[in-house]
């Protein structure tokens, strides 16, 4: 009975793991060959934890073939990269086998606090945001975003918010060209965008390589 239950238990992981790759790459889901820079893995994870959550499949080609790793380097280069973040990153992972060859899959919960930040290779720190199947460096706006929703502050707009309103009529702008139009200072105009930003009044979205703001 426990040998079947054994043989039941490695099926399903191939099941999974077959499963996961025919979905590709996307928004809560990457693929990596193998782990080799401490640095560039943290940038994922702050990705996922800032974003919807998600999970790497590694030892998994761009193209869905199987590589195989050695699991027990790769868990200590993620758990390496999951201590180079603020707050630190919570981790699951899990080593499945699939056609004789060994695949991590390293999932990460949304962060209930945000932003996780990771540590560049220069020392500094950023965050980024998952878009699709890419990571994208957060801009000013979602650092200030996240930090009003920290708070319980209401919005009320005033007869100057309507004026400053206007200039998003005829398209989206960028955050600079905001604060050109407007003739705000920039911590100003960054922390009026956020605000009508997490009310909806206005959204954010990437066009490489830069982040628009536009009306809904």
């Amino acid at each position: 009975m426990q040998i079947l239950q054994k043989q039941c238990c490695i099926f399903a992981c191939e099941m999974q793991i077959k499963r996961l790759i025919s979905e590709g790459e996307h928004q809560r889901q990457d693929f990596k060959y193998a782990v080799t820079n401490v640095s560039k893995i943290a940038h994922s994870l702050s990705a996922f934890a800032n974003t919807d959550g998600g999970r790497l499949l590694i030892g998994v080609r761009d193209n869905g073939t199987l590589a195989g790793v050695q699991s027990d380097e790769e868990i200590y280069m993620i758990d390496a990269a999951a201590t180079q973040c603020r707050p630190e990153v919570d981790c699951h992972m899990e080593v499945v086998r699939e056609d004789g060859k060994q695949i991590l899959i390293a999932t990460i919960d949304p962060a209930p606090l945000r932003p996780v930040q990771c540590r560049e290779e220069d020392g500094t720190y950023r965050a980024y945001i998952r878009k699709a199947d890419e990571n994208i460096v957060a801009s000013p706006l979602h650092l200030e975003l996240w930090r009003q929703l920290s708070g319980n502050r209401e919005l009320t707009l005033t007869d100057s918010d309507h004026r400053l309103l206007q200039h998003f009529a005829n398209g989206p702008l960028t955050l600079n060209q905001f604060c050109r139009k407007s003739g705000l200072k920039r911590h100003r105009a960054i922390r009026l965008l956020a605000g009508w930003i997490r009310y909806e009044i206005l959204q954010l979205t990437y066009k490489e390589p830069q982040w628009l703001i536009h009306c809904p």
